[in-house]
């Protein structure tokens, strides 16, 4: 056990599986009290119990149900936006609804989450905000993921936006930009693919390191940025891809 967050509050959402949940794991084990969000209580539940984590049951694209947490959890004073989805599909072929769908859960939400909870953090004066982006956005581009990179592009921009608004005002946001991370909703993409052992090896093969990443080495930048080690960095996009971007 560490003490690197010792004291501070912290709220995760998409927290029960994949990076979200090691970003809590790594949180809880360097001293910090975190509340984990998802929007199924159920796997929160099966992630959780038993432990010192406190969790609550979060849609990100509930304004209301998101004010409501916030307001419950006023010390919070980390906020890691990880909850998103990713869709499949060129411009021409992607069904149209599937980037209003992006936009809503993997920008709006963040916008949501972050005026829900930065009053009470600049009224304290002291708060880091991270948002989980991906390399396939403004960093680079990758087949078929129209909708996807184009709302994580805007991740991107909405963190600097906030970063520049807020700086005075002891905020930081910050942004990670993770390659392809072995997780769940990885997983689910290979199987649909209906050859994951092919789409696997083909996610490697793009990766100049010969691996794909973990939740664990996202988490770990995570709580860098967390941490009151990293308190002059803002407005950042730190790209954690295994070269994939070079």
């Amino acid at each position: 056990m560490g003490d690197r967050l010792s004291g501070k509050t912290c709220l995760v959402t998409g927290a029960a599986q994949g990076i979200g949940r090691a970003v809590v794991e790594a949180f809880v084990r360097e001293g910090a009290r975190v509340i984990a969000t998802d929007m199924a209580l159920d796997r929160l539940e099966a992630a959780f119990a038993g432990t010192a984590i406190d969790y609550a049951a979060m849609d990100v694209t509930d304004v209301d149900g998101v004010a409501r947490v916030a307001a419950a959890h006023g010390d919070v004073g980390v906020l890691v936006n990880c909850a998103g989805w990713v869709a499949s599909g060129t411009i021409l072929d992607g069904d149209p609804a599937d980037l209003e769908r992006s936009f809503r859960i993997n920008v709006q939400s963040m916008a949501t989450t972050i005026r829900a909870f930065l009053p009470a953090m600049r009224e304290r004066r002291d708060g880091s905000i991270v948002n989980i982006a991906s390399v396939v956005s403004s960093v680079m581009a990758a087949p078929n993921r129209f909708a996807y990179a184009t709302s994580k592009a805007a991740v991107i921009g909405l963190t600097m936006a906030v970063a520049r608004d807020f700086i005075t005002d002891g905020i930081r946001c910050n942004a990670i930009s993770p390659g392809t991370v072995d997780s769940p909703s990885l997983a689910e993409r290979l199987g649909a693919t209906g050859d994951a052992a092919a789409a696997r090896a083909a996610f490697v093969a793009r990766q100049p390191m010969g691996r794909i990443g973990t939740p664990e080495e996202i988490a770990g930048v995570a709580l860098m940025l967390a941490a009151d080690e990293s308190r002059f960095i803002t407005g950042t996009n730190v790209v954690v891809d295994g070269g994939m971007s070079l």
